[in-house]
């Protein structure tokens, strides 16, 4: 099975996901089929995991071009949809083990806040995690991943199109993380 042709199965089984439906005040309202919610305007729930190493750097990947939202960008964080019938946790574990290959690491929840944009409607939460090992990519959702400095990230969103729902958690997490050390000092 071609590349391509893997990538384009993945993508019906995703959009067949039933996904968690939310309202404007993340009350779980049901589940709906992915694709249904997408179609629909109407609110899910996502997550992402900004996974970094030791040294401070954030993995970043591309996305493939078969994803229905932002084929092909870059991405600051792992993450996805929340199944109908998972947690917020429970899914960053899912989507970081699914995507990067990485699990059995601490995640440390941030923050948890609403996103809108063309065709994106999505109550978030935002994780971090620290790991030094190998990663397993997922041929049908990542092209291709590196760890980099964050600095260079806030360098390359001008000049490379990045995720803007993973760039506002990411923005959010460093916010915070300067609010945590002016506190500090």
């Amino acid at each position: 099975m071609s590349q391509s042709t893997r990538e384009a199965a993945h993508r019906a089984a995703s959009d067949a996901e039933q996904i968690a439906w939310v309202d404007e005040h993340d009350n779980l309202l049901g589940a709906l089929v992915r694709s249904d919610l997408r179609e629909r305007g109407l609110i899910g729930r996502g997550t992402y995991i900004m996974l970094f190493n030791s040294a401070g750097e954030l993995c970043v990947h591309r996305r493939t071009l078969s994803k229905a939202i932002y084929p092909g960008y870059w991405d600051v964080a792992a993450g996805g949809m929340v199944q109908a019938d998972e947690s917020y946790a429970e899914s960053a574990a899912r989507e970081l083990a699914e995507e990067l290959g990485v699990s059995g690491v601490e995640l440390t929840a941030h923050d948890h806040f609403y996103f809108e944009d063309t065709g994106n409607r999505l109550w978030c939460s935002a994780f971090s995690a620290v790991w030094d090992g190998p990663l397993k990519l997922q041929p049908e959702e990542v092209l291709e991943a590196r760890f980099i400095p964050v600095e260079q990230v806030m360098r390359e969103i001008s000049e490379k199109p990045y995720c803007p729902d993973s760039l506002a958690a990411l923005k959010r997490y460093l916010k915070a993380q300067q609010s945590d050390v002016a506190k500090n000092t």
